[in-house]
């Protein structure tokens, strides 16, 4: 399965990249979610462990809806990965 990656603000620039097309494995009824996608992102090691670790704040979001870990993905789905925003 072939899923889009997004990378936004403080994210990008740790990660020093905008999008990555990732391919997961799948199984007859293998299940991913977009917590997944993150802890196979971190188990990279480096700059992705430090951007996308769990403690770090940030937020995530699928097809371009603002979702949590166990939110699950399909083929050709978007998972973006950003810190939180604030405004004034």
């Amino acid at each position: 399965m072939k899923i889009n990656l997004r990378f936004f603000a403080s994210v990008r620039e740790l990660l020093g990249t905008a999008q990555e097309v990732l391919v997961l494995e799948e199984g007859a009824v293998r299940l991913h979610t977009v917590g997944e996608v993150r802890n196979l992102l971190i188990a990279r090691g480096g700059k992705w462990e430090y951007a996308l670790a769990q403690g770090r704040a940030l937020r995530m979001a699928h097809n371009q809806v603002m979702c949590d870990a166990d939110t699950v993905i399909g083929e050709g789905d978007e998972v973006a990965f950003f810190p939180p925003v604030t405004g004034g």
